[in-house]
């Protein structure tokens, strides 16, 4: 039971996180919308990696290798998203 009640205290997070993102696709729009979502998927994203990944068990270089992966990810994101805003209608 120990092993168990951090997972469902973590998946009540995560199903409260979903519901957040679900009230704010209906409430907020523009810029403040995307904000509230992307900041919400980073915290859940961040507690999939914590628990279920079980980061929080891991030493250091393995916490280094996948806050690697995200970094590397970040720069993908931002580079595209840089290309796509750069780019002419035509």
């Amino acid at each position: 039971m120990r092993t168990i009640r951090p997972l469902l205290l973590v998946w009540v997070a995560l199903i409260s996180l979903l519901g957040l993102t679900i009230a704010a696709s209906f409430a907020l729009t523009g810029p403040l919308s995307l904000m509230t979502s992307m900041g919400v998927a980073t915290v859940k994203a961040a507690l999939v990696y914590w628990f279920f990944m079980h980061l929080r068990e891991e030493g250091g270089l393995i916490r280094l290798a996948a806050l690697a992966g995200i970094a590397w990810l970040m720069i993908f994101f931002f580079l595209a998203g840089a290309d796509y805003a750069t780019r002419g209608a035509g």
